[in-house]
């Protein structure tokens, strides 16, 4: 008796499923005061089976999403907090990564394509060659995106082009295509025992599948890339029931919110009112800006993508988006790669120890470079190295070129809108380096406001779970709210300064450009060779 009278009373808990490129965490929020109780993570495995191929395990993502719920579970009673308070689950997750698994079986078909892979690069250029014009915006004004190796269409076409256990299940109606979320929420409410085969509005608009206007699944869209529409998951709201927890400490629980991690953290940053804008540092760097009830196209090389609709009946918002595929990636690949460093805090000391990249920069376009440019092409790149360079000016570059990248996604933003940014809200797993968040500010030549919970993309999917009707625990009204504490970085070196380094930084983009191209090169001999 004496332990459970000395439970602690919150109220209603909402829990997240925060699936990540790296890493996959479950965590648990007081729905009134939206605080953070409790959580868990695990670190995913990622596969490079070839140059620019990168894969993930289903089963393992599945896997860490179960263990990561059961050691928080464990976590929330050893604190004395009944579980049973958590009234809904939502999901969130990296976007585009693409799964097709057989509906009978149950099993995945391939291993996941994570939206960095790069195999596509020439299935890209054979659906870009077949537009008029060859114009990678020839489905843009549907989309809202360009032909690109990034987005789930171009992967799914690949797995059928080039695996037979995928074509041979589309062609016995076996298949079923899902991103991350579809496969989790199918898994979790039964899997092939009835599980729930959906995805919400923002997944789906990253699929070039989604119409953005209708706000569903387009059938000329799904004939331009010949992928038969009975495998598509149904597009819902970002905020309803789909469906219960079939196993597990929380089967019975509803899981009541869906979100792409980007526009996740938009919701968790509090982002509902036009031109709000956040830009988050995960394995990559999203700036995304709130552009209301309309669609607004990009003139400079942003995405124009689905926010969120938070509710069967509630309107979709939309967003225009900065998308920079190579961010934390980077700290990734001086550790696993170069061995620079043993753990990313490391990367600070090392940059602070130099506090300049003494004229070096780094491109670190490994998966060819996304917005602004859209250059499947490009490579990485390091140049202004001289015998004096070492890894700590290396270091400081690695954090200068996520910064710079920040910087042209911001441009780009700002001239699309006319309306100047006046300081950034920033979130995300790399925003705990003080030095990149001190480095963003002076590279921007505007304030940066981080909020002293970072976890905002995990909160986004919780408050559109709460929000759920049929739930109904977390009120999205602007007055209730909670208040954000926050922390500013001002910038603190001269515009001069900062104009000079950004103009070196296009200087090295430029040499990064064009690199990885299927022009036939002569090798000296008189004989072509492709590059």
């Amino acid at each position: 008796m004496a332990a459970s009278s000395s439970r602690v009373m919150l109220g209603p808990l909402v829990a997240a499923i925060d699936q990540g490129t790296s890493s996959t965490r479950f965590l648990v929020f007081n729905a009134k005061t939206a605080e953070l109780l409790s959580h868990h993570q695990v670190e995913i495995n990622q596969s490079f089976p070839k140059e620019g191929w990168v894969e993930e395990d289903p089963k393992e993502i599945l896997q860490s999403v179960y263990e990561c719920m059961e050691r928080t579970c464990e976590k929330l009673t050893q604190l004395n907090i009944d579980i049973s308070n958590i009234k809904a689950i939502g999901v969130t997750n990296q976007r585009e990564t693409t799964l097709v698994w057989d509906k009978e079986t149950g099993e995945p078909l391939y291993n996941a394509i994570v939206w960095l892979d790069l195999r596509t690069q020439s299935t890209a250029e054979r659906l870009i060659n077949k537009t008029p014009g060859r114009n990678k915006n020839h489905l843009k004004h549907k989309t809202g995106l360009p032909i690109s190796t990034y987005f789930s269409a171009v992967k799914l076409r690949w797995l059928m082009d080039n695996v037979d256990e995928v074509a041979e299940a589309v062609l016995t109606h076996r298949a079923m295509f899902g991103t991350v979320d579809s496969w989790l929420i199918w898994c979790l409410t039964g899997g092939k025992s009835g599980g729930v085969h959906c995805t919400d509005v923002t997944n789906a608009s990253r699929t070039m599948l989604f119409n953005i206007h209708t706000l569903d699944w387009d059938p000329e869209l799904c004939k331009y890339f010949d992928i038969p529409m009975e495998i598509l998951p149904k597009v819902r709201s970002s905020s309803e029931i789909y469906g219960l927890m079939k196993s597990g400490s929380l089967s019975g629980i509803p899981i009541s919110g869906c979100l792409g991690d980007q526009s996740a953290a938009l919701v968790g940053q509090m982002c509902f009112q036009e031109g709000q804008a956040k830009n988050t540092y995960g394995t990559g760097c999203f700036l995304l800006r709130n552009t209301g009830a309309k669609p607004v196209m990009s003139d400079h090389g942003l995405l124009t993508t689905v926010a969120y609709k938070l509710g069967r009946d509630k309107p979709a918002c939309y967003a225009l988006e900065g998308s920079v595929a190579i961010a934390g990636a980077v700290v990734r690949w001086l550790k696993d790669n170069l061995g620079i460093i043993q753990t990313s805090t490391e990367l600070e000391k090392l940059a602070a120890s130099v506090g300049t990249s003494y004229g070096c920069y780094f491109v670190p376009a490994f998966s060819g470079l996304y917005a602004p440019y859209w250059e499947p092409s490009a490579r990485g790149i390091i140049c202004g190295l001289t015998q004096f360079t070492n890894k700590s000016h290396l270091a400081f570059a690695a954090l200068e070129a996520v910064c710079f990248q920040t910087r042209e996604i911001l441009d780009a933003m700002n001239q699309d809108s006319g309306i100047p940014l006046t300081q950034l809200q920033v979130d995300g797993g790399m925003t705990s380096n003080r030095l990149l968040m001190q480095l963003q500010a002076d590279i921007l030549c505007i304030p940066v406001v981080k909020p002293s919970m970072p976890e905002t993309t995990a909160l986004g999917a919780a408050m559109a779970a709460g929000a759920a009707e049929g739930v109904s625990v977390w009120s999205l009204r602007p007055e209730d709210l909670s208040e954000v504490t926050s922390e500013k970085f001002e910038p603190q070196i001269n515009p001069e300064e900062s104009e000079f380094r950004y103009a070196r930084w296009k200087k090295a983009v430029q040499r990064a450009m064009n690199w990885e191209t299927t022009e036939p090169i002569s090798n000296g001999n008189g004989r072509d060779s492709f590059s």
